[in-house]
């Protein structure tokens, strides 16, 4: 098969991945060989290729938004061959741990990630745990549905971390691959929606995407905020949502790695109950949840499609922050 592969961490500009012949891998008691037919660009992939995540493991394929079918014959107890899955980030845990035991796999103790601790979908091929793989909806295609699968549903789980409540005021804090997605849930859920994104070009985007109020990065909405939710990882972002928000309101970080939070002024801006909280990975219930919501309204990312061989370029546009939505590799 082909794959791109991750051979040593640096700055992108070079070309990090290499296209290269490799064997089919063959999967394990437990897995399944998954054909793999799109697989979505997220930034955490940037942040393992660059080095900003320190590797688990090298050589890497990354990649962890992959939709494929199930190679014949599949595993008997869950999959069949030739039926089409979804891998998300969270590809395994332990199941004994005492946040496992509590219902809270994604704090897992010791977690296995996709593309990151185990080869992922940049890649024709990729071997996943049958346990942690999601069967997807009919309503969307291979394409549409890859973004959904971390971009998507780590979106929905920050606000479920943020405690959004229908009809309830809600700030998205950059507006890139998972906020654009977050965006029409909050629609469905009847919330006002104020976004504040860097660059002329995203402020474009969420107006075409409906946002009610739309400024720049660290511009405060007229109305109070009752929950907002930060994408950009930057800690000056963080403060800014928090001081747009109303006594009681929460702020949920929702990035993998932030620069530094900033020193701030507790009085003026963390009192009257007001909560920082950050976001951590996803459960396999809130990928479910998610994709049957997205199937339910229809939710349609915007995508911009790169051949496995130009798995380089792809990353190098979502570092730009040169794409409108997400950027998904289709081998």
């Amino acid at each position: 098969m082909k794959a791109a592969v991750l051979n040593s961490q640096g700055p992108l500009g070079s070309n990090l991945l290499e296209v290269t012949e490799r064997d089919v891998p063959q999967p394990r008691a437990g897995e399944v060989l998954v054909r793999v037919s799109a697989c979505g660009v997220c930034r955490t992939d940037l942040h393992i290729v660059e080095g900003e995540l320190p590797a688990h493991r090298l050589p890497l394929v990354v990649g962890h938004q992959i939709v494929g079918h199930v190679e014949p014959p599949g595993d008997g107890a869950a999959f069949v061959g030739g039926e089409r899955v979804g891998v998300s980030w969270l590809g395994g845990t332990d199941g004994t741990c005492a946040f496992c035991t509590m219902h809270r796999e994604n704090l897992c103790d010791a977690p296995t990630f996709t593309g990151y601790d185990v080869d992922g979908g940049y890649a024709e091929f990729a071997t996943v745990r049958s346990d942690f793989v999601h069967k997807l909806p009919a309503e969307l295609d291979d394409v549409a549905v890859a973004p959904l699968l971390c971009a998507g549903v780590i979106g929905f789980r920050a606000l479920r971390v943020a405690g959004v409540r229908p009809g309830e005021h809600v700030g998205l804090y950059g507006f890139g691959a998972s906020a654009h997605l977050a965006l029409p849930v909050l629609k469905a859920w009847g919330c006002r929606v104020s976004v504040a994104t860097r660059g002329e070009k995203h402020r474009r985007f969420a107006q075409e995407r409906g946002a009610d109020w739309i400024g720049g990065p660290l511009d405060r909405p007229p109305l109070a905020l009752d929950r907002a939710v930060t994408f950009a990882p930057a800690g000056d972002v963080v403060i800014a949502a928090l001081a747009a928000l109303r006594k009681g309101g929460v702020v949920a970080i929702n990035a993998i790695h932030l620069d530094q939070m900033p020193a701030f002024d507790y009085d003026s801006l963390l009192w009257g109950e007001r909560e920082i909280r950050s976001v951590a990975n996803m459960t396999r219930q809130d990928a479910r949840d998610f994709l049957a919501l997205a199937a339910r309204i229809n939710l349609q990312p915007e995508v911009t499609r790169f051949s496995l061989e130009r798995a380089n370029d792809a990353l190098l546009a979502v570092k730009s922050d040169d794409l409108d939505g997400a950027a998904v590799i289709v081998p």
